[in-house]
């Protein structure tokens, strides 16, 4: 299962001792599974490597090895031989876990699939051909003469399966189907890892539901939901969901979706978390990446100050035009 990866990139790993892995903030599987598969990884190695996450776990994936010993960011030491940054296009996704000044002659190195990655590591390995930062996991173990154990592989398989939504997604390609079957055969158990991270929803989900998509616009190929702190609160759900996203994207007349969650920024101001979605032919991560986010082709984000009025009032005509330059037919609505 060769896969060229960066040789500074493999020194780095093989020399360093003290080790902190890092995802990013908003954390979804990917994050999780890679970042506890390769902190595993680095046990296997006579490694001290230690995982930390900028927010809590989330309920969907505390039932992965490791969880319960990931970091808060108070508790992230300043005394690292290095740092992996794992399925992140750029420094300021690792929230609080990284500070540039306590931190700064630490060299980072970075793992991620992302099409937007800036590159700013001391030693860079981004493979956007990949589907999930996790499959790119699947490599460097075999590159590190390392198999995965039942435990890498059930982080792994769980990073590949939500990121390819159990292979539904365009870039299901045979290497992602392989490096899956490869985990299989080490011990991960796929039906488990499908039912605890897409078949499960709690109740508040569907009250967030019912009120967050009778909301729903579609203009000219796009369609839309927008998710205020009110409705959160009176659904009883502690954040947005990003199945919504999912819901969206299956819309028969729409190219392009996307989800607007109401937030406020580290001053106390208005935010909008923004989550965009494409089709196969279409594309959202030159659109993100403009709003100063990053991302896919058919998945992509960022987060903007303002309202939630004016935050969708800005992207949505944006979003239109893009849809618009890229379409073959004419708009379906």
């Amino acid at each position: 299962m060769a896969y060229h990866i960066p040789d500074d990139l493999l020194a780095a790993l093989r020399a360093a001792n003290h080790i902190l892995c890092v995802s990013h903030v908003n954390a979804d599987g990917d994050a999780y599974g890679s970042v506890l598969g390769m902190t595993h990884l680095l046990h296997r190695l006579g490694k001290r490597a230690v995982a930390a996450m900028p927010d809590p776990v989330i309920p969907d994936f505390t039932f992965l090895p490791g969880a319960d010993a990931i970091i808060a960011p108070d508790a992230v030491a300043d005394d690292y031989d290095l740092i992996v940054c794992l399925d992140m296009s750029s420094p300021d996704r690792m929230g609080a876990v990284f500070d540039p000044l306590r931190h700064a002659a630490i060299p980072l190195v970075v793992i991620d699939h992302h099409i937007t990655n800036t590159h700013f590591g001391a030693a860079n390995w981004v493979a956007a051909s990949c589907a999930a930062t996790s499959q790119m996991l699947v490599y460097l173990a075999d590159a590190l003469d390392t198999p995965p154990d039942p435990t890498i592989a059930a982080c792994l398989l769980t990073g590949i399966v939500t990121d390819t939504l159990c292979f539904r997604t365009s870039n299901t390609t045979p290497e992602v189907l392989e490096a899956a079957m490869h985990l299989q055969r080490a011990g991960a158990n796929l039906a488990a890892i499908v039912q605890r991270t897409l078949n499960r929803l709690p109740f508040s989900t569907l009250a967030l539901w019912s009120q967050v998509l009778a909301g729903a616009r579609l203009e000219e190929g796009v369609v839309w939901v927008t998710v205020s702190q009110t409705q959160l609160r009176a659904a009883g759900h502690a954040d947005d969901d990003s199945r919504l996203n999912s819901i969206l994207a299956s819309v028969n007349e729409a190219d392009m979706s996307a989800v607007f969650t109401e937030k406020v920024n580290s001053q106390g101001a208005p935010a909008v978390e923004c989550s965009f979605r494409a089709k196969p032919g279409f594309a959202v991560g030159d659109l993100a990446f403009q709003l100063g986010g990053g991302g896919h082709a058919p998945a992509s984000g960022c987060t903007l100050d303002g309202t939630l009025d004016a935050v969708v009032a800005r992207v949505i005509p944006m979003m239109i035009a893009a849809r618009r330059a890229q379409a073959t037919t004419e708009p379906r609505a």
